[in-house]
C-alpha cells in the first residue's frame, strides 16, 4: 500500500472513530441552535467594534470605549461559551483534536525512523527536557 493510499485509509478510520462522529454531531447542534448563532453574531459585532477602535493611531483611540468593548467582549465570549451546545462541542473538540495529535504523532515518530507497531506518542504532558518526567516509555 502506497502512503497516499493509507492516508486515505487513516481517513476513513477517523471517520469511522467515535469521537469524529461526536464531534460532527456536537458541530451540526451548534449550527442549529438559532439562540447560540444570535450569541456568535453579537459577539463578533463586539470583536469588530473593538479591532476597529484599537486600529486607529494611538493618539486617536478613545481609551474608554477601548475599556468598555473589552469587557462587552469578554460578556458575550462567556455567554457563548456557557451554551450547553457551545460548551459540550469544546469537549468533542478537544477529544477529537488529542486524537488527531496523537496520529499525527505517531506519524511523526515513524518518519524520524521509530517502529510503526511499537512507537507510542504521549500526549498529555511532555515538555521535551525529560529531566521533567520519568522518561517516555
Amino acid at each position: 500500500m502506497d502512503a497516499i493510499k493509507a492516508a486515505r485509509e487513516l481517513g476513513r478510520a477517523i471517520q469511522n472513530d467515535e469521537r469524529y462522529k461526536d464531534y460532527v454531531a456536537a458541530k451540526e447542534a451548534n449550527d442549529n441552535d438559532d439562540a447560540l448563532q444570535q450569541l456568535i453574531g453579537e459577539f463578533n459585532i463586539k470583536r469588530e467594534n473593538l479591532q476597529l477602535e484599537v486600529n486607529k493611531p494611538e493618539d486617536m483611540q478613545d481609551k474608554d470605549k477601548v475599556q468598555r468593548f473589552n469587557k462587552e467582549l469578554q460578556e458575550s465570549y462567556e455567554k457563548v461559551m456557557t451554551n450547553p451546545h457551545m460548551a459540550d462541542f469544546a469537549v468533542k473538540k478537544n477529544a477529537l483534536d488529542s486524537l488527531l495529535q496523537q496520529v499525527q504523532g505517531i506519524i511523526g515518530l515513524c518518519c524520524e525512523g521509530e517502529d510503526p507497531d511499537t512507537c507510542e506518542y504521549h500526549t498529555s504532558t511532555c515538555t521535551h527536557d525529560c529531566s521533567t518526567c520519568g522518561g517516555c516509555h
